[in-house]
C-alpha cells in the first residue's frame, strides 16, 4: 500500500505490480519482481499469457497483461517511490 500525504490529508491506495511470468502451470504461473518470484493465479485473465509476458498482479492474481515497456517504466516509479536501493552487487558493477 502506498500511502500519499497532503497536509492534513493522507490517502491510501493499492497498486497492482507489474511481474514478469516465468513459468505457467495451468491456472497458476510463477511471476518475478526484482528477483523475488511468487506463485499467482491466472484465474481472472481474460486474454492468454505466455512466459515473459509481463502482467499487472493485485492480491495474488493476474488481472491484466501490459507491455514490457510499460512495466519496466512502473517497477522504476515503485523502485523510486519505495526509496529501494540497489543491493552492493547491482551498485559496484556500475563502477567498473
Amino acid at each position: 500500500m502506498i500511502l500519499l500525504q497532503e497536509p492534513h490529508i493522507i490517502y491510501k491506495m493499492c497498486i497492482a505490480v507489474p511481474s514478469k511470468i516465468v513459468s505457467i502451470d495451468d491456472t497458476t504461473a510463477i511471476v518475478d519482481v526484482y528477483g523475488a518470484q511468487r506463485a499467482i493465479s491466472l484465474l481472472l485473465m481474460e486474454e492468454g499469457v505466455n512466459i515473459g509476458d509481463y502482467v499487472l498482479v493485485h492480491a495474488g492474481f493476474a488481472i491484466q497483461k501490459v507491455q514490457e515497456e510499460y512495466a519496466k517504466e512502473t517497477l522504476e516509479m515503485i523502485k523510486q517511490w519505495s526509496g529501494f536501493e540497489e543491493t552492493p552487487h547491482e551498485s559496484n558493477s556500475d563502477s567498473n
